[in-house]
């Protein structure tokens, strides 16, 4: 990283290392858990949310803008969901051009199964952490999101601006 720097400060690149690094590891114990029951990071984050979700669904638009992904993509992760059973669609009674997606009795037997490993899972790989640890590593964690965020949309800004200028 100091050659990288010129020997500046290395603190920033050294942090967004160390991120990635516990990015990869916590994804890897997901994808252990997750790979052999067949589902994606993706699809069990909409699977999670569709739980939490009003018995009739939700629509395809709002679980998107929940889960921060295009539609195209969320309709992708749900075709998938839906081939395996776990989810359903149906019209949305309110909005004919509207589709909504709820989880399936059998896609909550899914996560009712996957919940206990994964509970293990983070029990092990947070080991050591104390509760103030695990609350002020989520805080930075979506700030780094948060600030990720607003670099984008000045990005698409000036972007903007410099087609139009």
């Amino acid at each position: 990283m100091t050659l990288f720097t010129h020997g500046g400060d290395t603190a920033a690149f050294e942090a967004a290392a160390a991120v990635r690094t516990a990015h990869h590891a916590v994804e890897r114990l997901r994808s252990r858990g997750t790979d052999s029951r067949g589902l994606s990071s993706g699809a069990l984050d909409v699977l999670v949310r569709l739980s939490a979700a009003p018995e009739d669904g939700m629509t395809l638009g709002v679980l998107a803008r929940s889960a921060g992904v295009s539609a195209r993509n969320v309709t992708g992760l749900v075709d998938t969901l839906e081939r395996d059973g776990l989810v359903a669609r149906e019209p949305d009674p309110t909005d004919r051009r509207s589709v909504l997606a709820r989880i399936t009795p059998t896609g909550q037997e899914w996560l009712d199964a996957f919940r206990r490993p994964s509970e293990v899972a983070m029990s092990a790989i947070f080991r050591g952490f104390t509760p103030a640890d695990l609350t002020a590593l989520r805080h930075l964690c979506l700030r780094l999101a948060d600030n990720q965020r607003l670099i984008e949309q000045h990005l698409d800004r000036t972007a903007t601006q410099d087609d139009q200028g």
